[in-house]
């Protein structure tokens, strides 16, 4: 359809923090305009929203896609599905696969295949080193020409100092973003909680959050010294919070995440060694996450994601220590930031000021906005329709996600990419 007026709409708009009754104008897969009251008599396809509330669609960075290598874990179709039906419009895969996204031919690979089979906007991430071995690095230059939005060695962590300065040296010269993951490595190798009470009653190997902010005090180092552009995937933990502060005061280009499990989820869910609450960093303190959803609120935190990690049953189901990190999260990620609004800890604008502006932003693109020329990459949802989460009704290869069986609050109507309608819920 070429031209839309979705009426009866509650507008949610992270650019101006609005959340008010209106319409939306649609045209050539780009809004054209909005307002409040009665929508103006325009040729097109009339959506009645039914007051549901309408939204920018979301722009997930940090998506693992398993293609190459694993895909009977998750490929680009299952993926793709999974967003649609989470009102994520934007996926920004990681290049962590097998073998990893590290060369102009890899990425080429898996970009056809997001193109063929993904109902949704995917724009992939490359490998920072080569191998994301933290040895040598990548030829950032020529991965840009072949379509990488940033580049980054995921969890693991560039050890080697001289190898990281070189490389963001580098990715400044080239005006290329860095992700990288502030954790100190030694410290974090081998961890499967955070240190404290908790972690020793239940005999697991844990990890200080102070190798959190040791990792980032390395990194904001580097960043003073070559002035390269740089997100921190994940900030979960209170020491780390003033660090960044101190970094955005100095005028430092870095910005920083954190994960949808991080901040609705603690220490204590880990339970009985419930291995699909594994993830990585490891759950923290009910503290930490008040505080991580605090600079959430404030803006310290610039962006949410999913984290999407999918494992099958095989990698999950053994003892909690051997079991591997990572949770799925593309359709839970929306229900699941609902519980910070439903406890009034953040309004809908500043969740999607989170979830969708400003990614889009980090990124140099034009979407996660209601404005007008803007794509028309939308998400229809009601906030408060309540359900219980089944694992087995999730559209994506893998279902392990730690919500499994919880009550949630809040489901998609429908999503739209450039206009279309790419999924409405039965």
């Amino acid at each position: 359809m070429s031209n839309t007026i979705f009426t009866n709409a509650r507008l949610i708009d992270p650019e101006a923090g609005t959340d008010s009754l209106g319409w939306l104008h649609v045209s050539e897969g780009r809004i054209a305009g909005r307002g409040e009251g009665d929508a103006p008599a325009l040729d097109g396809a009339v959506i009645d929203c039914k007051g549901h509330c309408l939204a920018p669609g979301i722009v997930d960075i940090g998506v693992k896609v398993c293609e190459p290598g694993e895909r009977h874990k998750e490929s680009y179709k299952s993926a793709g599905l999974a967003a649609a039906a989470g009102g994520v419009t934007t996926i920004v895969t990681r290049p962590d696969t097998l073998p990893a996204v590290d060369t102009p031919e890899t990425l080429e690979f898996a970009t056809r295949r997001a193109q063929a089979d993904a109902p949704v906007n995917v724009l992939p991430m490359a490998a920072l080193t080569k191998g994301r071995e933290g040895r040598e690095m990548t030829e950032i230059g020529f991965l840009q020409d072949a379509g990488a939005v940033a580049f980054t060695d995921c969890d693991h962590v560039v050890a080697n100092t001289k190898v990281f300065s070189r490389a963001l040296t580098y990715a400044r010269a080239c005006g290329a973003l860095v992700i990288a993951h502030p954790q100190e490595p030694i410290l974090s190798n081998g961890a499967a909680a955070t240190s404290g009470k908790f972690a020793v009653l239940r005999g697991l190997p844990a990890v200080s959050p102070m190798a959190e902010r040791m990792g980032l005090d390395r990194d904001i180092a580097l960043l003073e010294m070559t002035g390269a552009a740089y997100h921190a995937d994940q900030i979960t933990t209170a020491r780390a919070l003033p660090a960044l502060e101190r970094a955005k005061r100095n005028g430092l280009d870095i910005t920083a995440g954190t994960s949808i499990h991080h901040l609705t989820l603690n220490e204590l869910d880990v339970a009985d060694y419930r291995t699909f609450f594994k993830v990585k960093p490891p759950l923290r303190s009910e503290d930490d996450r008040q505080a991580v959803i605090e600079a959430v609120r404030t803006g310290l935190i610039d962006t949410i994601s999913s984290m999407h990690t999918p494992q099958d049953e095989e990698s999950k189901r053994l003892p909690f220590e051997e079991a591997a990190s990572g949770a799925v999260a593309l359709e839970t990620l929306l229900p699941a930031a609902l519980r910070l609004c439903h406890a009034g800890q953040l309004d809908l604008p500043t969740l999607f000021r989170a979830m969708s502006l400003n990614p889009a932003k980090r990124l140099g693109l034009h979407s996660g906005r209601l404005s007008e020329g803007a794509p028309a990459d939308l998400v229809l949802f009601d906030p408060d329709v309540p359900f219980v989460l089944d694992r087995f009704s999730l559209k994506s290869k893998s279902q392990n996600t730690p919500f499994d069986g919880q009550r949630m609050q809040g489901k998609v109507t429908a999503t739209f990419v450039a206009g279309q309608e790419v999924y409405r819920r039965p």
